[in-house]
């Protein structure tokens, strides 16, 4: 019998700048693939926002179908798919569709106690953890967390989980300092007050995606300290090396995303699907709270409304939820 392709719509972006609602076509799943059905999904404020404006280091190619926060339920299992069952809940790195076929690799199950809304964070929160692990922060340890953004705040949670004592969030907008400390956060400070810091910190963790805080971490990192550049730079950085690297015997550590194993995790450095598990874990566990991060919730038709808040660069903006149900 001739498969008969499935109608669905999602987000797409026809040109940059642009946003649309499409209706496709989708076929059944193939090998290795899952079909799922979205009932939330999450904007990546900093990634999603850099693609559509096509800043710095994006691609201009376009259309660009966006989104890799994908919480739903799994409608079909491919051939040689095992672990997952039809109508089971999953998290997915897909996109801001109502229906998505993912490869069985990128989409993990969800534990029953944790509801859609918060496991919608979960791929910004391996994001968040693969760069506080690859800091190797020490019970007690001072750790600074420059952005606080929804990367950044998520970095200083785990950076709490892992014992960062004290730790410092560094931020030039007031409301999110506050977010900062309900975050716990023991120090929430503009990028003036943390010049003044009596103590620096061994471990700065850079999260804002912009080019000049990078020189901001260099200068707050004390001698001898490790600097991690956690956020895609949207730009250039011009760097006096031999000031603020090399006389002060700093380690720099590149945490993209990506750039971890594919296959096992070792110590620092856990595989996507590791992290994942892990994430979910601590939310099951009631460790890792994100509901309060949600600060908007938007009907995905309404998805052009949702992205032009994005594009405004609101500093209030954080979680924005798209509900596709």
């Amino acid at each position: 019998m001739e498969e008969i392709d499935m109608r669905t719509w999602g987000v797409v972006w026809p040109a940059a700048g642009q946003v649309e609602i499409e209706e496709r076509e989708l076929p059944g799943p193939g090998t290795g693939e899952l079909l799922l059905e979205a009932e939330h999904t999450l904007i990546s404020p900093g990634t999603e926002r850099a693609f559509l404006l096509n800043l710095p280091n994006t691609s201009d190619r376009y259309p660009q179908r966006p989104g890799y926060n994908f919480a739903g339920r799994v409608v079909e299992v491919g051939p040689q798919v095992e672990g997952f069952s039809p109508g089971q809940r999953v998290v997915a790195s897909g996109p801001h569709a109502a229906h998505a076929l993912v490869r069985a690799g990128l989409v993990c199950a969800l534990p029953d106690q944790v509801p859609n809304e918060s496991a919608v964070f979960f791929n910004m929160g391996t994001i968040a953890l693969q760069g506080v692990r690859r800091a190797r922060i020490e019970l007690g340890e001072g750790v600074a967390v420059i952005g606080q953004g929804l990367v950044g705040l998520l970095a200083v949670k785990f950076a709490r989980l892992q014992g960062g004592a004290p730790l410092i969030a560094v931020d030039p907008v007031e409301s999110r300092l506050a977010q900062s400390r309900r975050c716990g956060a023991d120090l929430a400070l503009t990028p003036l007050q943390a010049q003044e810091l009596a103590e620096l910190p061994p471990v700065v963790i850079e999260a804002t995606g912009a080019p000049d805080p990078i020189n901001t971490a260099f200068q707050l990192a004390r001698p001898g300290g490790r600097v991690v550049l956690l956020a895609s730079t949207r730009g250039e950085t011009q760097v006096n090396f031999y000031r603020d690297v090399h006389r002060k015997g700093l380690t720099v550590l590149g945490a993209h995303n990506n750039a971890r194993p594919g296959l096992e995790s070792h110590q620092g450095v856990w595989t996507w699907l590791d992290d994942c598990g892990a994430v979910l874990r601590l939310m099951e566990l009631g460790r890792l709270g994100v509901e309060e991060l949600i600060t908007h919730r938007v009907p995905a038709r309404e998805a052009a409304r949702a992205y032009g808040l994005l594009a405004e660069w609101d500093p209030g903006l954080l979680g924005l939820v798209l509900e596709w149900k």
